[in-house]
């Protein structure tokens, strides 16, 4: 599980308007987005025609990370705010922890694995009262958890009211990629407090349940599958299980990347560094398109969407590509900063 330092919660409490709820949730934003890589690296990993099941899970689990970081950008933007994509700050230093993270949980770009899935991946989603239900830290007092975090932000919005929301409402970005019940304008106290709880139930489930919805499961439990090896189903007596039909999983079919590629760890010229550039060099392009969309251009969603996509074919050629320096491994993906042509300047919005 996540742990959050106290301190944010305490300064999430003590905040007297809506810019100084800002920063935390342009945390958010980034936090949302920080999960997006290892995910997708992951997927992207699995061989076509292989593991389809299990790119398909994950698939689903991604396109609503990337949701929820939609829903906390409207959020922030309904307040006043205006959420900071395209910055080299913005993107974790991978491996390293989350934003916000106490550093307890290294987050690295790794090829799937069932280990990967269950000590990184399962981690980063665990609710605070998992299924079945766990004893609580010891270190309670000193850390919080991500549900605690949105907890703290739904009853601060609702404390400081309708007056720190922005009127009329700010272009936000709502989209037929998502479900409407999913992702509407924020308006005021009500639909942010509705839209924190669909960020919070995807990813952890409630305490009762796994499924964030009639037959599709939170976050955690989605990744548990994977690691288990079967479905979740309901028991007899009561309670959940990981017995149901078997999710099967062909090491055979996952690329051999050597984890955490840079740029610079591969010679100018060659195969290895033209293609890790051109993927760093799309997913800049990426950021730099959602940046605008948050900032005043919500139909650039679309563009944004094309590019995620994109980064799919440019990582079937990548993750092909052997690296030259350590036999056996092919070239992983870098998410990594780098300027793009009329893109991600620094301190512009």
């Amino acid at each position: 599980m996540i742990q959050i330092d106290r301190n944010i919660i305490t300064g999430i409490q003590s905040a007297a308007s809506g810019p100084e709820l800002h920063r935390y949730l342009q945390s958010a934003v980034k936090l949302e987005h920080s999960t997006i890589p290892p995910y997708l690296t992951a997927m992207f990993s699995l061989k076509p025609g292989t593991n389809k099941e299990i790119g398909a899970l994950i698939r689903s689990i991604v396109m609503q990370e990337m949701l929820h970081m939609t829903i906390s950008a409207n959020i922030l933007i309904a307040i006043g705010g205006k959420p900071q994509i395209n910055r080299k700050e913005f993107i974790p230093d991978y491996p390293g922890p989350l934003p916000m993270n106490i550093g307890d949980l290294t987050v690295g770009i790794e090829a799937f694995s069932i280990p990967l899935v269950q000590n990184v991946f399962m981690a980063i989603e665990e609710p605070e009262h998992p299924i079945p239900v766990k004893t609580m830290l010891a270190d309670e007092e000193r850390f919080a958890t991500i549900g605690q975090f949105y907890q703290a932000i739904q009853k601060k919005i609702l404390e400081l009211g309708q007056g720190i929301f922005v009127q009329p409402p700010p272009p936000q970005v709502v989209s037929p990629w998502f479900p409407p019940h999913k992702l509407f304008e924020i308006t005021g106290p009500e639909t942010a407090c509705a839209a924190i709880e669909i960020i919070v139930t995807e990813g952890e489930g409630t305490s009762e349940d796994p499924f964030q919805s009639p037959g599709d499961l939170a976050h955690y439990y989605k990744f548990g599958e994977i690691a288990a090896g079967k479905m979740l189903i309901a028991t007899p007596g009561g309670g959940y299980a990981y017995a149901g039909a078997p999710i099967n999983f062909d090491a055979s079919g996952v690329w051999p990347l050597r984890p955490n590629c840079k740029i610079a760890d591969f010679a100018v010229g060659t195969q290895a560094a033209t293609r890790i550039s051109q993927f760093a060099y799309n997913y800049a392009n990426l950021l730099n398109s959602l940046h605008h969309t948050f900032n005043g251009n919500p139909a650039e969603l679309d563009t944004a969407i094309g590019l995620m996509f994109d980064l799919r074919v440019i990582s079937a050629s990548l993750m092909a590509t052997e690296d030259p320096s350590h036999p056996g491994l092919n070239v992983g993906p870098s998410f990594e900063y780098v300027q793009v042509q009329g893109g991600m300047p620094q301190g512009s919005v």
